[in-house]
Parts: C-alpha cells; structure tokens; sequence
C-alpha cells in the first residue's frame, strides 16, 4: 500500500478563506442580497469556531441553488478563481506538494469547499485527487440536495478511507496538512499529521499533542 498526502485547501494551500472572499465577490457583482452576506458571514464566523452545524448550513444553501443551472456557477467561478484564488496559493504549499511528489505520495486534496474552486486549483497546482462536498446534478441543473456526508469533519473521514480503499492508500502512514480544529478527526486517523495556520483551538490541541506547527 502507498502513503498520501491530503491538503486543507482555506488557509493551508492558499492564504486565504475562500468562504470569506466569495461573499466579498458576490456583493461586489450585486448577486447577493445583504441579508445572504450577512447569514453566510455568520456561517463562517461559526466555522472558525468550530461550531458550525455542516450538514445544515450545506442542505440550506444546496437548497437555494435548486433548478440553477451548472455552467452559470462554473463560469462565475472561474472568474472568481482567477481574481481572488490564483495569486493566494502559499509558496511553501507548492513546495511541499513537490516533496511528496517526489516521494512517490499519493497527493489530493481533502476539502470542505465545492469541485467549482477546489478542482481549478488542483489541475493549476498539478493535483490529480480532488475530495470535496458535492452536489447532485440533473440535467445540467442543481437538484437542490449535495452528497452526504459533507467533506467536513468526520466527512474528511469518510471520504478519505473511501479514496484509500479505492486507490490502496494506508492511511496509518499518510499526511494531512490543515489550519482548522474542525479537521481534529482526520488528523488523528492518518499517521503523520501536520499543522498549517493554525486557528487558536488547533494551536492549543497542537500544543497539548506535541505537533509541530507551520506558517504558510
């Protein structure tokens, strides 16, 4: 069996929350009502303290997508990854990726955000594995429900065995580089855990375990 290295994808490849500069880009294009800033600003402020209610928040927002059709998000969102995710990738992400490349890894990336920016990224970075929360698609048109578990938390988890039975991954000596506490799960079920930005509940966890921790 090889050994993989899973990367976060907000604050761990890139510098910045892609949640966050999402809602700035909506506003600015006018697509998004001051009300929905203001619920998805809540949202993320709930997600940084690890609080936040996945599976929820997803079905809400899946729900408001209903009947959309695919290509509309896909073009906004290459719009949205070359202005504000492109020139936010960590230069220590890039060299860290061509470590374990060069080690023979498995790499993929292990995130809580939609194929939309999370694929983009991985062809631009040369990334041949993308586990992400997606969504069901009929037609060319959102059915309004995403595929559970959400990739978050304990759905990292899931996923991620899934994908290491699918591709003979031995999870027990693979990596996982995150920032979030709420990644505690997957951190404790691969071998070799890694602390990127952390946010203060993962530097105190980080801490008390004896993990090093990096900045990006």
């Amino acid at each position: 069996m090889r050994a993989a290295a899973f990367f976060d994808m907000d604050r761990t490849l890139l510098t910045v929350n892609t949640a966050t500069r999402w809602l700035s880009f909506m506003r600015r294009r006018g697509e998004i009502s001051l009300w929905k800033t203001l619920q998805g600003a809540a949202w993320i402020a709930q997600y940084k303290l690890s609080i936040l209610d996945i599976e929820t928040v997803t079905a809400l927002a899946t729900a408001d997508m209903k009947g959309s059709p695919e290509a509309e998000l896909i073009e906004k969102c290459r719009i949205f990854y070359e202005e504000e995710v492109a020139p936010a990738v960590a230069p220590k992400a890039r060299t860290a990726i061509e470590f374990h490349r060069r080690q023979g890894h498995v790499v993929a990336i292990l995130s809580s955000s939609t194929p939309y920016v999370t694929e983009p990224l991985a062809r631009a970075l040369g990334i041949e594995h993308v586990l992400c929360t997606r969504f069901h698609i009929e037609g060319g048109r959102f059915v309004g429900t995403h595929i559970k578990p959400a990739c978050y938390g304990t759905g990292k988890v899931h996923w991620a065995e899934q994908f290491a039975d699918e591709y003979g991954v031995n999870l027990a000596e693979s990596w996982f580089y995150t920032d979030s506490y709420t990644d505690l799960p997957m951190l404790e079920r691969v071998g070799v855990p890694r602390v990127i930005n952390p946010d203060a509940r993962l530097r105190r966890h980080a801490r008390k375990r004896g993990w090093a921790t990096e900045t990006w």
